[in-house]
C-alpha cells in the first residue's frame, strides 16, 4: 500500500491581491500634487479630502504618512498637513545626498549588476533617446531621467541604498520639472550624458564611473538651480511647468562634489 499523500496547505503569506485604500488615496494625492492640482503650501484637510475622495478619514491619514515619507507633504502641530514648498536648501540637500549615493550605486552596479540589469539600462536609454528626439514635456523628460537613474540603483542590488534613493526620488523629479526642455541642444546633451554613464558601466571601470556620475550630478544641479531661479522670477513660467515656488533663494551654496 502506497503511503498516504500529504496535502500541501497553501501559504497564507501570498501577495496581496490589491493595494490598500490608503495607498490608492496616496496615489491620487501624489498625482494631484505633481500635476499642480494641489499647490505648494496648500493645507490638506482630512475631512475635506475624505468627502471629495469618498473614503473615510482613516485612509486619508494613511496616505499622509506615505506622502510624508516621500517628501511631498509635511505635518506640523500648528498647521496640520500641507503640500511641501521646496526651497533652495531642499535642492542643495537633495543634490548633496545624490552626490554621495550615486557614486556608490554605480560602483555596486558594476560589481553586482548582471545582463538583465544592463538590458534595463539599455531599454531606459533607448526610450529616452526616442522621446528626446522630438518635442517633449517637462514631466515626461523628468520621468525618463529619473527612470534611468532607477536602473542604476536596481543594478546595485543594495536594498538600503535603494530605500535612501526612494526618499529623495520624487523631490528630485519635482525639481527637474523646472528645466526648460525646449532646446534640441539640451535634449541631445542630456541623452549623450546618460549614454556616457552607461558606457563607463559597460567598461567596468568603477573609478571612471564614479567620476562621470559625480560630474553628471554637479552639472544637473547647476542647470536645475538656474532654471529654478529663472522660474522664480517668472511666475507664469512656474505655473506652466509646475515648478514649486518657495522662499527667497539667496543663502545656500553649491553642494560639495
Amino acid at each position: 500500500m502506497s503511503p498516504q499523500r500529504i496535502r500541501k496547505v497553501p501559504s497564507a503569506l501570498t501577495p496581496a491581491s490589491r493595494k490598500s485604500l490608503g495607498e490608492d488615496v496616496a496615489e491620487r494625492l501624489r498625482d494631484a500634487i505633481l500635476h499642480g492640482e494641489l499647490s505648494p503650501g496648500q493645507r490638506l484637510r482630512e475631512e475635506e479630502l475624505s468627502v471629495r475622495l469618498e473614503v473615510s478619514r482613516g485612509p486619508v491619514r494613511d496616505a499622509f504618512i506615505l506622502l510624508e515619507r516621500e517628501g511631498l507633504v509635511r505635518s506640523s502641530r500648528n498647521r496640520g498637513v500641507s503640500v511641501v514648498q521646496l526651497t533652495r536648501n531642499d535642492l542643495q540637500e537633495i543634490y548633496t545626498l545624490r552626490s554621495a549615493l550615486e557614486p556608490l550605486a554605480i560602483r555596486l552596479a558594476i560589481g553586482r549588476g548582471d545582463a538583465n540589469d544592463l538590458a534595463e539600462m539599455d531599454a531606459s536609454l533607448d526610450e529616452m533617446t526616442s522621446a528626446f528626439s522630438r518635442r517633449i514635456t517637462e514631466r515626461d523628460a523628468a520621468r525618463l531621467d529619473v527612470q534611468f537613474h532607477d536602473t542604476i540603483y536596481q543594478a546595485a542590488h543594495h536594498q538600503r541604498l535603494s530605500n535612501a534613493w526612494e526618499q529623495i526620488r520624487l523631490p528630485t523629479y519635482w525639481f527637474m520639472l523646472s528645466r526648460n526642455v525646449a532646446s534640441p541642444d539640451w535634449r541631445e546633451g542630456t541623452v549623450n550624458g546618460h549614454g556616457e554613464i552607461l558606457r563607463v558601466i559597460r567598461r567596468g571601470d568603477e573609478d571612471a564611473a564614479a567620476e562621470v556620475i559625480t560630474e553628471h550630478i554637479s552639472f544637473a544641479y547647476e542647470r536645475i538651480l538656474q532654471s529654478y531661479l529663472d522660474s522664480m522670477s517668472d511666475p507664469a513660467a512656474a505655473a506652466e511647468t509646475g515648478t514649486v515656488t518657495s522662499t527667497p533663494l539667496t543663502t545656500s551654496k553649491r553642494p560639495p562634489i
